[in-house]
């Protein structure tokens, strides 16, 4: 099932599927696993204006994805940036796209006019759903980033 995120129930499983990218990937380039109050901040603070969806099965949050803030300018107001994580566990199963069409939806029925994703490189689960859904590439930052000497 996809759904409306709940900050206070969804913080500890988000929290938990994000850190697995902080320490064990380039995906994110955070360093440090944070902490259920601080996930559940950030969700509340971008839940607040934007859509930020879950996909729940059996009682257990297997991902999410969210759009936010792309730059802080007024010019800026209608474009966002999207996000997607789902639980390595659980990759590859189709759930990415249920959630993105989910919220590529709701994008599409909103006032925002252009999505934009910042993928990091190699990702080619991430550029291929990204692809299904339109998205094309625009850019390409070298070295812009450096995290596990990579």
């Amino acid at each position: 099932m996809i759904r409306r995120v709940r900050p206070a129930e969804d913080a500890a499983a988000i929290c938990h599927i994000y850190n697995h990218y902080i320490t064990d990937t380039v995906v994110t380039f955070e360093n440090d696993p944070l902490e259920r109050e601080t996930m559940q901040l950030r969700i509340e603070r971008i839940a607040a204006r934007f859509p930020y969806l879950v996909y729940e099965q059996d009682g257990m949050v297997l991902g999410y994805c969210y759009a936010a803030t792309w730059r802080n300018r007024a010019a800026y107001d209608h474009t966002v940036e999207t996000t997607i994580y789902l639980d390595s566990n659980w990759t590859g199963r189709g759930i990415g796209y249920e959630l993105y069409q989910e919220l590529v939806a709701e994008l599409r029925s909103s006032d925002f006019h252009v999505a934009v994703a910042s993928i990091t490189l190699p990702n080619t689960q991430s550029v291929a759903l990204h692809e299904k859904f339109g998205f094309r590439k625009v850019a390409h930052f070298t070295e812009v980033g450096n995290k596990f000497g990579k």
